[in-house]
C-alpha cells in the first residue's frame, strides 16, 4: 500500500479519515487484484468531486469576472475543467505516485492515463471536500487550477486547437486549413485515424484519434506547436 502521509505533506492537508483519502486513488481494476482491500473504488468519488469542482470554478470566475458574459465564463470554466487539464494538474502534484492500479492498467500509459489522472483528481476533490469541507477544497483548487487562468485567457487556450489555427493560418497566410484521413485501422468498434492537417498542398502536421474529430484536434494543435503560432 502507498504511503499517503507523503502526499499529505506535499499537499500540505491533512485527512480526518483517512481511509476517504485512499479510496480516492482506488482504480475499479486495483480491486480485482486485490479483493482485500476494505474500500471501495473511487467512481462515486469522483461523481461528488465532478460536482464540487465546477461550482468551485463557477463560484470564483462569477465572483472574480462581474462584467464577463456567461457564454465566454462558460468557456474559460471548460477549458478548465477538462480531462486534459484536470490530469496535467493531477501530474503536477504527482498524482501517478499514488494510483492504485491493476498491473494491466499500471502499464497503460497516454490518453489512457490521462483519463485515470483527471477521474482521480475529481475523486479527490470528492474526499476533501467530504473530510474538510468546501471551503478546503475552495482553496485547493484556487491555489492548484485557478492558477492556470491567466494563461488560458492570454494564450486563448479555452478555444480549442482547430478554431486557434484556422484563426491564426487566416490572418498570416490567408488560407483556411483543410484535414485529410491519411490513415485509419480497426474495427468499426475501435477504429483509430491518423488525420492531416493542410494548407494549400502543404502537410502542415498530422493528428491520431479514436475518432476522426479527435485526430483532426490533435493536428491542430501539433500545427500550431510547429509553426510556433
Amino acid at each position: 500500500m502507498k504511503d499517503f502521509s507523503k502526499l499529505e505533506e506535499k499537499l500540505g492537508l491533512e485527512f480526518k479519515n483517512k481511509d476517504l483519502l485512499t479510496q480516492a486513488f482506488v482504480h475499479r481494476s486495483y480491486l480485482n487484484e486485490n479483493p482485500e482491500l476494505n474500500l471501495r473504488h473511487n467512481e462515486r468519488l469522483e461523481f461528488l468531486g465532478d460536482a464540487v469542482l465546477e461550482l468551485v470554478v463557477t463560484e470564483y470566475l462569477y465572483k472574480r469576472y462581474p462584467a464577463k458574459p456567461e457564454g465566454e465564463l462558460t468557456t474559460w470554466r471548460a477549458a478548465l475543467v477538462n480531462a486534459k487539464k484536470l490530469a496535467q494538474t493531477a501530474a503536477s502534484l504527482d498524482f501517478n505516485d499514488f494510483l492504485l492500479l491493476s498491473h494491466g492498467e499500471a502499464k497503460e500509459k497516454g490518453k489512457a492515463r490521462q483519463y485515470i489522472l483527471a477521474n482521480t483528481f475529481e475523486a479527490f476533490i470528492g474526499s476533501l471536500y467530504l473530510d474538510l469541507g468546501y471551503k478546503s477544497c475552495y482553496k485547493f483548487i484556487e491555489e492548484n487550477l485557478l492558477v492556470e487562468l491567466a494563461k488560458i485567457i492570454e494564450e486563448k487556450l479555452f478555444k480549442d486547437a482547430k478554431s486557434r489555427f484556422q484563426e491564426e493560418a487566416q490572418e498570416r497566410v490567408a488560407l483556411t486549413p483543410v484535414y485529410k484521413a491519411q490513415r485509419e485501422w480497426g474495427p468499426d468498434h475501435a477504429k483509430h485515424f491518423v488525420i492531416g492537417v493542410f494548407l494549400g498542398e502543404e502537410l502542415i502536421a498530422e493528428g491520431e484519434g479514436s475518432s476522426k474529430q479527435e485526430g483532426e484536434e490533435e493536428a491542430a494543435a501539433n500545427a500550431l506547436k510547429i509553426k510556433g503560432w
